[in-house]
């Protein structure tokens, strides 16, 4: 039984069949389609990706799927203290065997950055600290407006959408990411193969 005033426990992981599977020297990096590193060999640990749309007053949460092909929502987290928000985050992480961390990286429409992207960065690298995993920085600058923009087009009422619009985030902040390493690493055999 967990303790009062920690949290939600972390939803069960989604039922897959295993698969085999940047950063800076401490472990965190910004990525993003024109600032990869491509020739980056993919981690070998088996395991998750864990997405996170990092807010305020709550964290948007997804989780891949053992391939690290697809991105699935978990409920939001209503974030409490610091102590409490990283704890819940350590259960998340062992309980979905989470081997990366992807973080939306909040830039302005110029791609400058600004204080939310510093607390952003201060928020990576505190994460990879107490979890030794790689912690990503990605642009997340159209990704709020994209979930805001998919769920309208559903019959979701108002109050509802407020409520999953930080786990569609962190969706599509991992789906982005993916599929970006995924092309990368595509091109990546494509070179390899000319020489």
């Amino acid at each position: 039984m967990r303790p009062s005033g920690q949290g939600p426990e972390p939803p069960p992981p989604p039922e897959t069949e295993p698969s085999p599977g940047g950063s800076s020297p401490n472990g965190s990096s910004q990525t993003n389609p024109s600032q990869s590193s491509p020739s980056q060999p993919a981690p070998s640990k088996i395991g998750r990706l864990l997405g996170l749309d990092v807010g305020s007053k709550t964290i948007g949460l997804a989780v891949s799927d053992l391939l690290g092909i697809t991105a699935q929502g978990l409920p939001t987290y209503r974030r409490q203290n610091k102590r409490l928000d990283f704890e819940f985050l350590a259960n998340l992480i062992a309980q979905y065997e989470v081997k990366e961390i992807i973080v939306g990286l909040p830039l302005r429409m110029s791609g400058a950055e600004g204080t939310q992207s510093e607390k952003m960065r201060l928020f990576a690298d505190d994460l990879h600290k107490r979890s030794q995993l790689p912690v990503h920085l990605w642009d997340e600058r159209l990704t709020s407006a994209e979930a805001n923009r998919l769920l309208r087009e559903t019959e979701m009422s108002i109050k509802r959408r407020g409520e999953v619009v930080d786990r569609m985030a962190a969706v599509l902040i991992l789906q982005s990411w993916m599929e970006h390493k995924a092309i990368a690493a595509r091109v990546e055999g494509e070179n390899a193969g000319d020489l």
